[in-house]
């Protein structure tokens, strides 16, 4: 599935070349730098040891629309000077050097965002390493052969301007009949309408562009909205850990009575197999008991292809759930195989939650108290706990007056018992080959029952003697487990999510239950295995999106030596960021840590439509002595197609994961997302705002510049007035 998204997501981007240049031999340019780019990236990855997993073909695939965006910005500023009449040889060496620096510019800032996830730690940290790696390496990798490759092709592959109009107009002369001829009109016609299309689209930004920048003001109060939309959205939005997944395989655990025998609890799993079978989207299923105490066991469901069944695993464990609960004494607990596990704590539920206390019984009573609760809660589904205190226990006590009156002691009494419920070796067989050890036991039938004590015999000294005529049978509850954590004891609560509701949601569930019960300070309780893992990467969310910002800040910093100019940069991020979380709520997502990926992503790739407008107003203004007004205006204007061409890209190059079916494709869904809505709605402000924001600072930096030789002409008065 991942391989096929890979090869759409390529097949896209080269038609994102086609449609914007309609240019044959201009598409053939990027077509090949884009699988030279991800080759030697799969070079890297063998170096460095990683395989083709999930995450890593999830960069290949998200990184297409990348690898492409260098290559696009100098094929058309090559493009673009071919059609002022230079020839390819001269065009493909001035559109080169003209374009280098923004090249780099968008490279090493794209690489810089993902600097702090090559830092983190913890197991998250190192999960997404190798995503950071692998798209690192396919970014730089393309840096290369977009400033080499490109221009080498393009003086080679393009033609002059005058022979490609001689060339379409002879196309367009053929009237020759039959499938070729309507071929060759239809491409004419679709071209001309796309042709009118660009040009009006570039028309309108150009009368639109001047109106918005006589109204900075207002322009700047609507990022400012923008700013404050993204904090809102970001606290109301559902956030999770990592998708939901549906791999095809659902997984069971299974509590039985703890007083049931291993016989009694197999013969109930058979009835419940049977009725797993019975629906109609389940292929195969296998289950087993536990023969340990507190019997327990799991469950394995093999699902029909997700074309065959129409509706995805949850939907097929809500089915489940009620027609599970029909034979007493065994409760088995669904939940969807996931191809990423994370928390190594086994419980029969997916999440847990744990108390801790230094008073056995309080801990169980607090335990039992919680469960009730939340299993109460319509959020919280398959609620279960790990506390094991109802397992049958039989107390033998003896009358020693009775048994001195038939010469027994506690010995003999002892003995009996070993004879009939231990195993003893009585002794060896030997033969020529082999030797077989003879073990004393009660049969079989003997044991089971509840009255196999009374079968059980006193060897005394008139003949055997019942023991229940020396004893009292008492029956009882024990505890089969006590469950510890960091030397303390330990109740564990498990739980599954009611489909829809994400894991924060129910961390606020259970905080409000917490609270409800007015649990003792001596009660410690928290989160373990996922949800704590959860817990700590969403804390850590906004310090590492601040961690990438300043990242990108300092690299932009160092490669304009300027202060001014990186924030014009990164003015672009707060609509991108806006789309992003609008799209996830949109499509009923969470916000998880993939989700927080392709946020980093776009952190990456909105710059790049300010860097390219930035690059050619301060060269406008260098070289020609443009004031900035006019300088960004025609910057604008000149780098809107090849903005639009990238942005086109890294769109077309996401669509694959956001529309990604199959099993598994969930956990890919929300970083084409991100990445799509991002990019949609930061291209529709970034147009407008950036060059708006780049006025609005560069004249704060002239009266600042202004301000401080005031302060140094007065400062010089004073110095020559003192002396």
């Amino acid at each position: 599935e991942v391989e096929k998204s890979l090869a759409l997501s390529m097949a896209l981007v080269v038609l994102v070349t086609f449609l914007f240049l309609r240019n044959g031999r201009a598409t053939a340019i990027p077509a090949v730098a884009a699988p030279v780019s991800l080759l030697a990236t799969f070079g890297v990855m063998y170096l460095c040891g990683y395989s083709l997993d999930n995450l890593s073909l999830m960069a290949l695939t998200v990184s297409t629309g990348f690898v492409v965006d260098d290559a696009i910005v100098v094929l058309e500023n090559i493009v673009r000077r071919l059609e002022m009449g230079e020839t390819p040889m001269r065009a493909a060496l001035r559109g080169a050097r003209e374009v280098g620096f923004t090249v780099v510019s968008i490279s090493i800032s794209l690489v810089a965002v993902f600097t702090p996830i090559l830092f983190m730690g913890g197991l998250v940290g190192r999960l997404f390493r190798e995503f950071s790696v692998v798209l690192t390496t396919a970014v730089l990798v393309s840096m290369v052969v977009s400033l080499t490759t490109t221009p080498m092709m393009s003086a080679l592959l393009l033609r002059p301007m005058a022979h490609e109009d001689a060339a379409a107009a002879q196309a367009a002369r053929l009237n020759t009949g039959g499938i070729v001829g309507l071929w060759w009109r239809l491409l004419a016609r679709v071209g001309d309408y796309w042709g009118r299309l660009l040009s009006g689209m570039q028309r309108g930004y150009a009368n639109t562009l001047p109106v918005v920048l006589r109204h900075p003001r207002l322009t700047i109060c609507s990022l400012l909205v923008v700013i404050a939309a993204n904090v809102w959205m970001y606290v109301v939005v559902p956030k999770g850990f990592f998708p939901q997944q549906d791999t095809g395989v659902i997984m069971g655990g299974i509590r039985t009575d703890q007083s049931a025998s291993f016989q009694a609890s197999q013969a109930k799993l058979r009835k419940l197999i049977d009725v797993i079978k019975t629906d109609p989207a389940v292929q195969h299923v296998s289950g087993n008991i536990n023969s340990g105490r507190g019997g327990g066991g799991g469950v394995f469901i093999a699902l029909k292809p997700l074309s065959e069944r129409k509706i995805d695993a949850m939907a097929v464990i809500g089915r489940l759930r009620g027609r599970l609960t029909s034979e007493p004494g065994l409760q088995i607990f669904l939940q969807p195989a996931q191809d990423i596990m994370m928390g190594g704590r086994g419980a029969r539920s997916q999440y847990q939650y744990t108390l801790q206390a230094d008073n056995l019984e309080d801990l169980r009573s607090w335990g039992r108290k919680l469960q009730r609760a939340v299993a109460a809660n319509p959020l919280f589904k398959d609620v279960d706990s790990d506390i094991e205190e109802r397992g049958l226990e039989t107390m033998v006590k003896v009358d020693r007056d009775a048994l001195a009156r038939y010469g027994l002691t506690m010995k003999d009494v002892d003995a009996a018992l070993g004879n009939a419920f231990g195993q003893s070796q009585a002794s060896t067989i030997y033969q020529d080959k082999n030797q077989y050890h003879v073990v004393l036991e009660y049969g079989p039938n003997w044991l089971s029952g509840a009255d196999a004590l009374e079968k059980v015999r006193l060897h005394g000294k008139n003949g055997l003697v019942p023991l229940l005529s020396v004893a009292q049978v008492i029956p009882a509850f024990a505890p089969l487990s006590v469950a510890h954590q960091g030397q303390f004891a330990a109740v564990t609560i498990s739980f599954n999510l009611a489909q829809g509701v994400s894991l924060s949601q129910a961390q606020e569930a259970l905080a409000a239950i917490k609270a409800d019960l007015a649990m003792p300070s001596t009660v410690v309780s928290g989160f373990q295995g996922t949800a704590k893992m959860f817990s700590d990467t969403a804390g850590n969310q906004v310090v590492l999106v601040l961690a990438a910002l300043a990242a990108l800040y300092i690299v932009l910093g160092m490669l304009y030596e300027s202060l001014i100019h990186p924030l014009t940069i990164l003015s672009t991020l707060p609509s991108a960021g806006g789309g992003a979380l609008l799209a996830l709520m949109a499509c009923g997502m969470e916000f998880s840590v993939i989700a927080l990926i392709g946020v980093l992503l776009l952190c990456g790739i909105v710059k790049k439509n300010a860097i390219m407008m930035i690059d050619f107003a301060l060269e406008a203004a260098r070289t020609r002595n443009l004031p900035p007004d006019k300088a960004i205006y025609e910057a604008c204007l000149l780098r809107f197609r090849p903005i639009m061409m990238t942005t086109a890209a890294a769109i077309l190059g996401a669509v694959p994961l956001a529309l990604g079916h199959g099993d598994g494709a969930e956990i890919r869904q929300p970083l084409g997302v991100t990445i799509v809505g991002g990019l949609l709605v930061s291209q529709m402000l970034t147009l407008y705002t950036t060059p708006v924001v780049y006025l609005c600072l560069d004249r704060l930096s002239r009266r600042f510049k202004i301000w401080r030789k005031g302060r140094r002409r007065a400062a010089g008065d004073e110095v020559r007035a003192a002396r």
